[in-house]
């Protein structure tokens, strides 16, 4: 019988984080970027369960934490949003090249 140890674990969120790291280099639309931090964040909390259960099993500070980390993500989520709505009611654009509102 097979069974999941931490390596699986770990190289899942490797994976995961490299796939999120990758879209945020490549990508220039603004939502699909804040989708794979979505990702990246993600990767972290599978880490931070999955070394929770099998080095402290007792403990739920994993747990904890990656409820932290959820909250955090809803939070970068909702002010990405606006922030990027708002960006669009005056460019009319999502591109990420389009925001040059800070250049001198």
């Amino acid at each position: 019988m097979l069974t999941i140890s931490l390596t699986h674990y770990v190289i899942l969120s490797a994976l995961l984080f490299s796939i999120g790291l990758f879209g945020v280099i490549t990508k220039r639309n603004a939502v699909a970027v804040l989708i794979c931090i979505e990702i990246m964040l993600n990767a972290v909390n599978i880490n931070l369960v999955a070394f929770s259960k099998y080095i402290t099993p007792i403990d739920f500070t994993g747990q904890i934490f990656s409820l932290f980390v959820i909250t955090v993500a809803a939070a970068e989520v909702g002010i990405g949003l606006a922030i990027i709505i708002a960006i669009y009611r005056n460019k009319l654009s999502v591109n990420l090249d389009d925001f040059d509102l800070l250049k001198w």
